[in-house]
């Protein structure tokens, strides 16, 4: 009788330890670390796994398309051996759609979307993002290697342990926000800077200096524009500009010279009186004082001993009588011009 008692006692034991040891292999153990077979016999058959994956997969797929947040593993998992018989507590009760959005509430008041993952320290931009039960949120790739490497399944944050996970897209909305700021922002500032531009081009500046500039620039804008429209050769172009001036010039100095008659005897005295009334009795070629017997001047008693003939011409220019015949001598016309005013003269001694 105690024998039996005995077998059935440590039957009871044996039965009590395989139950606590699965308990703890399937809650403490990543999953995908098992790698005894006999831990492995609680699963379900392979093709299971491989068609949750499927769904999955297709669930990730449609989330991403339309941005939808939805739970990881929402499936409840079997209870262990020792939670069915009673010797653990079972787990707690899913997270309702109303309590995920207490923990989103709470996350979003701290701001784990906007820091960078607390695994691997960089933004999560538009890399799928996990927020746990505990409101810390993660890189999905990394919760995922950082419970392969643990072989737990607890928060790197809190510690803590069984959490759920859930996939959300906060900080992609984010992200693309800030995005968009940053393009707006850009495409202000091209249209303030060609507007800017704009106005420079058509507004002139009060500033003295930018004011000179303004001016240069429009006047290169207008040579530049007459040359592009221009369909002949720059230089040719000018010289035939100067070659019709010429000829214009030689025009009007012929008739000059055809229209010019000799002035009569009170011509060449009113022609006199001007040049008393200019005043002017320095020889505009050699610079130096004129000399005449009939205009009394001032030059004349500063000259005492010296006496230079003076001509007069029509043009009531005054010169020496030598100078202006060393100018004729050197000038290549056939009728040379006044010096100073380049008219055709007669000429008188004085």
């Amino acid at each position: 009788m105690r024998k039996g008692l005995t077998s059935k006692a440590n039957r009871e034991l044996v039965l009590t330890s395989v139950a606590f040891h699965d308990h703890i292999t399937r809650t403490f153990l990543h999953p995908d670390l098992l790698t005894d077979p006999l831990l492995r016999s609680d699963r379900r058959p392979h093709r299971n796994p491989k068609a949750r994956r499927a769904s999955d997969r297709s669930q990730q797929r449609q989330a991403q398309q339309e941005e939808r947040e939805y739970v990881l593993n929402s499936a409840p998992s079997s209870l262990t051996l020792a939670q069915k018989w009673g010797l653990v507590a079972p787990p707690a009760e899913r997270l309702t759609e109303d309590e995920w959005m207490q923990v989103k509430a709470r996350s979003v008041k701290q701001g784990e979307s906007a820091q960078p993952c607390a695994i691997c320290r960089e933004e999560f931009h538009l890399q799928p993002q996990v927020l746990l039960s505990c409101s810390h949120v993660f890189h999905r790739a990394c919760l995922q290697g950082f419970e392969r490497f643990s072989r737990r399944k607890c928060c790197p944050m809190c510690r803590k342990e069984q959490y759920e996970t859930r996939v959300i897209h906060d900080a992609a909305r984010l992200f693309r926000h800030q995005c968009a700021t940053r393009i707006q922002a850009a495409w202000r500032g091209y249209v303030a800077r060609k507007k800017y531009k704009k106005l420079r081009k058509s507004v002139c500046p009060k500033d003295k200096r930018l004011r000179h500039k303004f001016f240069e620039a429009k006047l290169q804008e207008l040579n530049d524009s007459f040359v592009r429209y221009c369909h002949t050769d720059t230089e040719a172009f000018l010289s035939d500009i100067n070659r019709s001036l010429s000829s214009c010039r030689r025009v009007f100095q012929q008739l000059e010279r055809k229209n010019v008659s000799e002035p009569l005897e009170s011509d060449w005295d009113q022609i006199q009186s001007q040049v008393i009334q200019r005043g002017v009795w320095d020889c505009p070629i050699c610079l130096t004082a004129l000399s005449s017997l009939c205009l009394q001047t001032e030059a004349d008693t500063s000259n005492h001993g010296e006496h230079r003939r003076t001509v007069l011409l029509s043009c009531s220019h005054l010169f020496h009588q030598l100078c202006l015949e060393a100018f004729e001598a050197f000038n290549m016309e056939s009728r040379p011009s006044c010096p100073l005013c380049r008219s055709v003269y007669y000429k008188r001694v004085i």
